[in-house]
């Protein structure tokens, strides 16, 4: 039985590009599916050395028709992986590139004393060469754990003015992101829709940028704070709330790490803040907090997400959560609480659909329940 086309293209493309290569050696006609367009529109690659270097060798030409790219190094410290990272984003950023979209995701350990820097400078070439026609809507640093710079930063909205989500909330122990940039990208990027970001990046003038009444609608806002936070000023909660009525959708996913002190943390989370998924990553006596968020955010919150000490106190106000935020659909929390606790999510929560909720101990990693 022969399948169209424009079937096997739609297969085709979920496959890793070591098993694409597989497949392209099986005949002829499979070897001519493998350079459909679609098949290529969603692609990753898996930098490392082997197999995947094989399938990059036969189908690096392809690479210009990948819309949304997500380049994985999972071993920093071979050379050739990172090496390999490199010309895959030399590949896939030719002029006459259908690039889109640029995920850039590093795991694994790093060599000594490794910053990253032949491949964040190989980011800032592709973005300032002439060659390259180059203009994305969506470009995500998340995972990509080195210090972002400002020009680099800079440069991607000035080459990309039509970007419509940008992602720099990488959690990296520093960071070197100034207002100025934040503003100046907002200002580039007038159809900016979703933006992560690290809080000592914001201030209200920053975010007055997305005031202006040409701007369409603003959807989704991440928040990283850490422990550089506690020297910048927070923006207020008469802010928000006008922020609030200018993009009504708008939400905001906030996570506060171990580094910044607790003080802090009302001071950030103000009560007009949109909150959708709230992490506090500390290990401290998050009681208040926790409080504070059932009472706040009892219409927006989705998704809770706590490392803190285990209290009577603490399953008094999980239960309040569980009570007033109908919305969740998600709670985990890395500490013993009460069987109480667990009933009151899974039956006052009626969009719930995992949880992390533990009575006892367990081995780490505690495995999530999912909910049919």
């Amino acid at each position: 039985m022969e399948f169209p086309e424009e079937v096997l293209a739609y297969i085709f493309s979920y496959l890793p590009l070591w098993d694409r290569y597989s497949a392209s050696l099986v005949c002829k006609a499979w070897s001519q599916t493998m350079t459909h367009p679609s098949v290529w529109y969603y692609t990753e690659v898996r930098c490392e050395s082997g197999t995947e270097a094989h399938g990059l060798l036969q189908f690096c030409q392809l690479l210009r028709l990948v819309r949304h790219l997500k380049i994985s190094v999972r071993h920093l410290k071979e050379e050739a992986s990172r090496n390999m990272a490199v010309q895959v984003l030399n590949h896939a950023t030719v002029r006459d590139s259908c690039l889109s979209a640029l995920c850039v995701s590093c795991t694994g350990d790093f060599p000594l004393f490794y910053s990253g820097e032949d491949i964040l400078r190989s980011i800032e070439a592709v973005l300032l060469s002439e060659e390259s026609g180059l203009s994305l809507r969506e470009v995500d640093f998340r995972d990509m754990p080195f210090t972002l710079s400002d020009s680099l930063i800079r440069n991607v909205a000035r080459r990309s003015p039509g970007l419509r989500r940008l992602y720099i909330n990488n959690q990296t122990l520093v960071c070197n992101i100034t207002t100025h940039t934040m503003r100046e990208v907002l200002t580039l990027c007038p159809e900016l829709r979703v933006l992560g970001v690290f809080y000592a990046s914001l201030s209200e003038t920053v975010l007055g940028e997305l005031l202006h009444p040409q701007r369409p609608p603003f959807s989704l806002l991440e928040l990283y704070c850490e422990w550089s936070d506690k020297y910048v000023p927070t923006v207020s909660d008469r802010f928000w709330e006008t922020l609030r009525r200018r993009h009504p959708s708008l939400s905001v996913d906030v996570v506060l790490n171990h580094t910044l002190p607790v003080t802090k943390f009302l001071k950030i989370l103000q009560p007009g803040v949109p909150v959708r998924g709230l992490e506090l990553v500390t290990y401290t006596y998050l009681v208040k907090e926790v409080a504070f968020a059932a009472d706040s955010y009892s219409g927006t919150l989705e998704k809770l997400v706590l490392q803190t000490t285990s209290s009577p106190e603490l399953d008094s106000a999980l239960v309040g959560v569980a009570e007033r935020c109908g919305l969740l659909r998600e709670v985990h929390c890395y500490c013993v609480v009460s069987q109480h606790v667990v009933r009151a999510f899974v039956t006052g929560c009626p969009r719930l659909w995992r949880y992390t909720l533990k009575t006892y101990k367990e081995p780490h990693p505690w495995t999530c329940t999912v909910l049919k």
